[in-house]
């Protein structure tokens, strides 16, 4: 829910590249309505809302029984903000300006506990990981296989979007929290291809990688 119209246009288009479903608010009414009779798996909220302050309508929400994930997203970042906002309900405060990719994880990080035993994603034609045991299940031509978490979590991240080529970088901050160099990643892409088959992994010369159709 958020009421600048440059500022959410870009998260609209920020959410639908990394695969969520996102439906706009443009003021805390609407907000309150799509929230009571929406099926949601997350709520990202700003505080400046027209009609319905974005706290206020957490804590109406909260006050209705509406238990979905909630991250306020907001300009308003001092100590006493944050506060209230976690108190009337909210799970995860961020203040603007923010990092992309911070948010991004912040996102994945509040619907994980409610997807994480469910998601099965698919790998090629035959064969599907199951993430929450970190096992790529094949039909009775190929064997389960058991990966590392940190296996598990790149062949995940491409898998969620299967025609998007990642680069390097790009895979080194979600699945690496940035940490080490872009060598680690062609370090785990070459275990899952030793596991799983070189056509797990398509490589995208002078761009990345991106999910095989092996």
């Amino acid at each position: 829910m958020e009421d600048d119209a440059n500022l959410s246009g870009m998260l609209m288009e920020l959410f639908d590249e990394e695969g969520y479903e996102a439906t706009l608010a443009r003021d805390g009414q609407e907000g309150l309505h799509q929230g009571l009779v929406g099926e949601f798996d997350l709520m990202v909220v700003d505080r400046g809302l027209p009609a319905v302050e974005g706290v206020d309508l957490v804590g109406r929400l909260r006050s209705r029984g509406i238990g979905v994930p909630i991250l306020v997203l907001t300009a308003r970042n001092a100590v006493s903000d944050r506060v209230e906002g976690l108190d009337a309900g909210a799970q995860d405060y961020l203040g603007k300006p923010f990092d992309i990719e911070e948010l991004l994880a912040r996102l994945r990080a509040l619907v994980r506990p409610a997807s994480a035993l469910a998601e099965e994603l698919p790998i090629g034609a035959r064969r599907r990981l199951v993430l929450a045991q970190n096992v790529v299940v094949g039909d009775a031509r190929t064997p389960d296989v058991t990966l590392s978490p940190r296996e598990a979590e790149l062949l995940a991240t491409m898998a969620r979007h299967p025609r998007r080529v990642f680069t390097r970088d790009e895979l080194l901050a979600r699945v690496f929290d940035g940490a080490g160099t872009s060598g680690a990643v062609d370090t785990y892409v070459h275990y899952l291809r030793r596991k799983l088959g070189t056509g797990v992994v398509e490589t995208v010369h002078g761009v990345g990688y991106r999910l095989g159709s092996a």
